[in-house]
């Protein structure tokens, strides 16, 4: 990217996303200061961001994804208070993520997935009132899952996927997050406790992954009142049921529902005759090493048939049946 472009001196966006640019992003970047949208995505630019990205106080949008830059997340990012958007995911970024971010109350997405990062994940993300995407998987986040970064009402989406952390879900869940869609969770080493019957008043959730965890406890019938609910993974965790694996009976109200992951969960029951009326979308259903009953009902087998399952595992092989990619028990 040339230096020149530095002359500029009154743009205000400056797109080259998705070519092939390289080398350094130069300091002299810092001299656009009418700059509101700054996007580099999808090259190969490499070496730090420099500090006089922070001269930038009218940024509105700073997307770096998917390059090769190196280095940690400069402070003086958090001075641009007018940022909204802030991707800086797929990159070598590596390092703690300051406290100073917090000063970014009108930031609206935050991603920086995919990166190096280390350290607890600051809880003055908390201050960041108007958030509604918060993207940090895929890193080495470590420490405790501070529960106020739930604390946003407007968040949307959730992924903290990959992480070292450890904690439980707030037993409020249902409260302090209502616009809540897509929660990501999966394997964050010692995510511990019950999923919260509250979670129910999540109405809005499409995707709950929950996987890989050290979840315990009941898995509660009110998941049943998650009507738009298209994607449930709570496999790899320690949940129960009662005998009658009375959840499922629940789960026929999800009627979006598309895929259902039950695997290496304890849930020591019969299969229902209710799971017959699980929602026609479904496409994959698993619950191996789940210790369930080896006896599949009739009703279940004319289910799958009907329904055009996808995958269905329960077990150890027991049979296959027209339009059934797999039905084990």
């Amino acid at each position: 990217m040339p230096t020149s472009l530095s002359n500029c001196s009154q743009l205000q966006i400056l797109s080259l996303s998705k070519n092939e640019f390289d080398g350094p992003i130069h300091s002299e970047i810092g001299r656009l200061s009418n700059l509101q949208k700054l996007a580099l995505g999808t090259n190969h630019f490499t070496g730090i961001i420099p500090q006089e990205i922070g001269n930038l106080v009218n940024l509105v949008l700073l997307a770096m994804e998917r390059n090769q830059i190196t280095g940690s997340v400069p402070n003086s990012i958090f001075n641009t208070s007018s940022l909204q958007i802030l991707s800086l995911s797929m990159n070598n970024l590596s390092g703690f993520l300051s406290w100073e971010i917090g000063n970014l109350t009108k930031m609206q997405h935050l991603q920086i997935n995919e990166n190096k990062l280390i350290g607890e994940i600051p809880k003055e993300i908390s201050n960041l009132v108007e958030l509604e995407e918060l993207v940090l998987a895929d890193s080495s986040f470590s420490g405790q899952l501070d529960t106020e970064i739930f604390n946003i009402s407007g968040l949307r989406i959730i992924d903290l996927t990959d992480n070292n952390l450890s904690g439980s879900l707030p037993p409020n869940i249902g409260s302090i997050l209502p616009n809540i869609e897509d929660l990501y969770l999966h394997n964050l080493v010692n995510l511990f406790g019950n999923i919260p019957h509250c979670i129910s008043n999540c109405s809005k959730l499409t995707i709950l992954e929950l996987s890989n965890n050290k979840l315990t406890g009941l898995i509660p019938n009110s998941l049943g009142y998650l009507t738009h609910l298209q994607y449930l993974y709570l496999d790899e965790n320690n949940l129960t049921s009662d005998s009658s694996l009375s959840f499922l009976a629940s789960l026929t109200n999800c009627r979006n529902l598309t895929t259902l992951s039950l695997d290496l969960n304890p849930l020591n029951g019969m299969l229902p005759a209710s799971i017959g009326n699980l929602s026609t979308s479904l496409r994959k259903f698993y619950a191996e090493s789940c210790n369930t009953n080896r006896s599949v009902n009739e009703s279940i087998l004319k289910w799958n048939s009907k329904r055009n399952w996808r995958i269905a595992k329960f077990g150890t092989p027991f049979s296959e049946t027209q339009q059934v990619a797999w039905i084990y028990t």
